[in-house]
């Protein structure tokens, strides 16, 4: 059975609350699909990602920044994905300068690594048809959740990519949470041991976005399948096309 490639991307940069989210996520992914699910998880805790310069360089060297940092890494793992999940704090009502780098990043050179595909003066950014589940916490009960998460939608429409969201009430546009006015790095974990219901709500909305993403994910590979003929010729398939194939 072909593999389905789930990646957690942990966007803050402590150990804590996010990623205790992103973990409640994954196996919610996994457990969608035990069969075919395969989750890798990346933090950027600890990580180096500089600000995208405008140089232009990834246009003309096929997709590769000329920053040599951590980006390479997780830009090769977000391209390889079937689904992705983030999971953020709210930074300044949006997501972590270090995540927000990456993103920058990876719309132009992956701009640069597809143009190959399209005549010149007609490039564009292929239908890469990844799942892009979302989830966000914040200290305060509005403190920017909302903000963030649209954020994040609006980066997998612009990359060509699939948002979902979990199930309503507990998701509307994807996973969200508040921490009760704890600051401490736990926080979710310990309200979750006391039965605490906001928290519980969070846990809960994780768990769907995870298990929404894969069972998405599952209908466009059979989707591929079925229209595969059809879809061959349209060049801005073909990398979608080429991941399923490498994933069987």
């Amino acid at each position: 059975m072909k593999q389905l490639n789930v990646l957690g991307i942990c966007g803050s940069t402590r150990k804590g609350n996010s990623e205790y989210l992103l973990d409640q996520a994954i196996q919610s992914a996994n457990e969608a699909a035990p069969d075919v699910v395969k989750c890798t998880n990346y933090s950027v805790r600890g990580k180096k990602f500089g600000p995208c310069i405008a140089c232009g360089k990834c246009g003309e060297n096929s997709g590769e920044c000329i920053i040599k940092d951590d980006f390479q890494q997780l830009r090769d793992l977000w391209i390889d994905a079937d689904v992705i999940i983030y999971s953020v704090p709210v930074y300044h009502m949006g997501m972590p300068g270090q995540l927000k780098c990456f993103i920058d990043r990876l719309g132009n050179s992956t701009f640069g690594r597809y143009k190959g595909l399209y005549e010149p003066g007609f490039e564009k950014l292929p239908k890469l048809l990844k799942v892009v589940g979302s989830i966000a916490q914040g200290v305060h009960i509005c403190s920017g959740q909302e903000h963030t998460l649209t954020d994040l939608i609006n980066h997998a429409l612009l990359m060509q990519c699939i948002p979902v969201a979990g199930d309503m009430w507990q998701s509307y546009i994807g996973g969200g949470g508040w921490t009760s006015n704890d600051v401490d790095r736990n926080a979710l974990k310990k309200q979750i041991d006391a039965n605490q219901y906001d928290a519980q709500v969070a846990v809960q909305s994780a768990k769907d976005v995870g298990r929404r993403a894969v069972e998405i994910a599952l209908m466009l590979r059979n989707g591929a399948a079925a229209m595969e003929n059809e879809l061959k010729k349209d060049a801005s398939y073909k990398p979608f096309l080429d991941r399923v194939e490498d994933h069987s």
